[in-house]
């Protein structure tokens, strides 16, 4: 059978719209070319034609001028409290399949706190919360500190630094102020769960394959971190903490951390891929779920996915096909004759151009 032709989707870190007064670690998220490079060798190498194209607004053109069969979806977009939802839904009125969740649970999934109480309706185990409009909002008096804020709609450790954690009223305010005027949304504040950091990668859909349990062992790391996988040990030493594959977890333990994520997984309606965080309160030995993330890096030898995936004997590329195997699966697709294809050709990732608007 000939293979697919794959647009792989994504936003390159080099394109990022920049805005005066962004905080430093903005635009964390995004990509790099090398990792682009990396997933289409990855699709080429299990038999298909796979080449990139910026998620920005030029790219409407670009799929109707190529037609790929299908695209592999890394799209964290740009602006907006659903950004990562934008292509998914403009694939959807294009009639392109594509790979990973749909509009809602992208755009859902952003949303720390909407997640979060998507969670709690199906009685998974996640910290007690409240949203922060304002410094100045009344504090759930059933939230005890310590307690641990970051922006709502973030990811990759964006507005996670040793301040994150709060231990009074004045440090919740200060914190709370700063994640609102910094990143321009509501703050999350959660209950600090002190203890073990883990994530767990699953791919599939009906009956997912689960990796193997990571734990981040931050006590390598250094101490002004506060033991916290900050936005500065994830983009600037990722060597420093200790990568636990598969967690020196009892079995028990294991196999509730495991029937947890593939809970959250199905409950918030993921799909072919996603990695779920979660934290074992040290206090009470009960796991507690901080967020599932539904575009999970996949960086090779970096990103915590691709880590997992290696420690079950799976290396990068075969890791990035069965995350599409799974998606041409469910999605009941067959490759389409080629034709004319010959006389369109897409542009490489060296040609795409760089841009930063000003704002």
């Amino acid at each position: 059978m000939n293979g697919f032709e794959v647009a792989v989707l994504g936003n390159l870190r080099r394109n990022a719209p920049h805005r005066e007064g962004e905080p430093d670690d903005a635009w964390g998220d995004l990509d790099s070319e090398s990792t682009m490079l990396a997933l289409a060798e990855a699709l080429e190498a299990g038999g298909h034609k796979a080449y990139f194209l910026e998620g920005d607004m030029s790219l409407p053109v670009q799929l109707a001028r190529l037609r790929p069969d299908i695209c592999f979806n890394m799209c964290e977009g740009h602006f907006g409290d659903a950004r990562e939802a934008q292509v998914p839904a403009l694939l959807e009125m294009m009639g392109i399949p594509y790979t990973g969740a749909r509009v809602l649970t992208q755009a859902l999934c952003l949303d720390k706190a909407m997640t979060k109480r998507v969670l709690s309706t199906h009685g998974i185990p996640t910290p007690p919360f409240q949203v922060f409009h304002s410094p100045r909002e009344r504090r759930n008096p059933r939230l005890k500190f310590p307690l641990f804020v970051k922006p709502n709609r973030e990811g990759s450790g964006m507005g996670v630094t040793p301040k994150s954690i709060v231990r009074d009223e004045a440090e919740l305010r200060a914190q709370v102020a700063h994640m609102i005027e910094t990143y321009q949304q509501e703050a999350l504040v959660e209950r600090y769960i002190e203890g073990r950091e883990l994530t767990c990668g699953v791919v599939g859909n009906e009956n997912p394959h689960v990796f193997p349990i990571l734990e981040i062992d931050m006590s390598t790391c250094p101490p002004d971190q506060q033991g916290l996988y900050t936005n500065h040990i994830k983009h600037d030493i990722p060597e420093a903490p200790t990568y636990r594959c598969p967690a020196p977890l009892d079995e028990a333990m294991a196999m509730m951390i495991r029937r947890i994520t593939v809970e959250v997984f199905h409950a918030v309606g993921a799909l072919d891929v996603a990695r779920v965080d979660l934290r074992i309160d040290r206090h009470d030995g009960k796991p507690y779920v901080l967020e599932i993330n539904t575009l999970p890096g996949l960086t090779p030898g970096i990103s915590d996915l691709v880590i997992v995936a290696a420690a079950d004997g799976i290396d990068h590329t075969q890791l990035v096909n069965m995350i599409f195997d799974a998606a041409v699966k469910r999605l009941n697709l067959q490759p389409r004759a080629r034709r004319t294809r010959a006389v369109r050709r897409a542009p490489r990732i060296s040609q795409v151009p760089a841009y930063a608007p000003a704002l």
